[in-house]
């Protein structure tokens, strides 16, 4: 066998010491490389204090009937600056409601997919929206049950606080509640807007709220998510070609959070070229945990903003706290808010 000469070692050896060398030094300047901005103007979805957003899921889904406007009122009593978290489907006659659901069966009195009720009827039938049956696969497989709290007590809408001014809309009964009317009621608050169904369906609704927020000049105060990656698709697509204005705000499916996240072990964040805000997460995914101060940290050089989901431990949400997330999503408004007690009392 042929021995390689000494002069020939070296050869090969510096060869290899300069492409590792020249490997380190692109992504040494790389990693170093100026930040840019996916969201190009001011994020209303980071926080402006030293605690995070009070953001009610739901408006607070254990304390009150879920995707209700008499929830988001009892949320609004515990904060007036609270952010409102809804899940919205677009009914046979176009109006998008509030539904955590695609379809009927589990959060009220009559069954059938959303995308077949018509809004109207829904009205004229008083559909309650105050329960909580079981269901499989978004259908009811037993009794219904009307929504109790965590002692077992059942919650009507005259039990809700209120602002002055403002009365129940019905003594017992839950209506159905549209996102105009959420986004009527609370005019100076943040509504985080999550699209549940998919498809063609889902992305009518994505062009109905843009309607909406079109009409009532919100789209500095409203973001749009959606886990269907073909509606996240449509945004960008509308993004680009103009459709929509530069200040509509988007939070992704998984995949844009999971390429961010990548590109963040990397160090080489500031390639991430998403045209979004805020990323809205599981404080852990797959053993990996999402809560980190480095994490929240890159999401802020590019103003992106970090909220996370669902926070119902007081121990939890003062980590979050200590992490500088810009927001914790709770089923509990209360729970939460007598946690930010905590930094606040003198």
């Amino acid at each position: 066998m042929e021995k390689t000469a000494p002069g020939k070692k070296k050869k090969i050896a510096l060869t290899v010491l300069i492409v590792i060398g020249t490997i380190l030094l692109v992504y040494g300047i790389l990693a170093i490389w100026p930040k840019g901005k996916n969201f190009k103007l001011d994020n209303p979805m980071r926080t402006e204090t030293d605690l995070p957003i009070l953001i009610a899921h739901g408006g607070g889904n254990r304390e009150f009937p879920d995707n209700t406007l008499e929830a988001f009122y009892n949320a609004y009593s515990v904060d007036k600056n609270v952010m409102m978290e809804t899940d919205v489907s677009i009914t046979a006659d176009g109006v998008v409601i509030l539904s955590h659901d695609t379809t009927l069966d589990r959060k009220t009195n009559v069954t059938g997919k959303i995308a077949d009720w018509n809004y109207s009827d829904l009205m004229a039938q008083q559909v309650n929206f105050g329960y909580t049956n079981p269901t499989e696969g978004g259908v009811l497989v037993g009794e219904r049950k009307l929504f109790a709290d965590d002692g077992g007590n059942n919650k009507y809408p005259v039990d809700v606080e209120y602002p002055q001014g403002v009365s129940p809309r019905h003594q017992t009964v839950y209506l159905a509640t549209t996102l105009e009317e959420l986004i009527v009621a609370f005019p100076e608050n943040r509504i985080n807007v999550e699209i549940k169904q998919s498809g063609e369906t889902g992305k009518k609704a994505l062009s109905a709220i843009i309607d909406l927020l079109e009409k009532y000049d919100a789209f500095d105060r409203v973001v749009v998510a959606s886990f269907h990656e073909e509606i996240y698709d449509e945004f960008c697509a509308l993004a680009a070609s103009g459709e929509v204005p530069e200040e509509f705000m988007f939070s992704p499916a998984y995949a844009a959070s999971i390429k961010f996240l990548l590109l963040h072990y990397l160090r080489l964040d500031q390639f991430f070229g998403d045209e979004m805000c805020v990323f809205q997460l599981p404080t852990e995914e797959y053993g990996i945990s999402l809560a980190t101060k480095s994490f929240v940290k890159a999401a802020h050089r590019n103003n992106l903003a970090v909220h996370y989901w669902t926070v119902n431990d007081p121990e939890e949400m003062r980590e979050l706290i200590a992490i500088g997330a810009d927001g914790i999503m709770t089923d509990y408004p209360h729970r939460l808010a007598e946690v930010y007690g905590e930094y606040t009392a003198e």
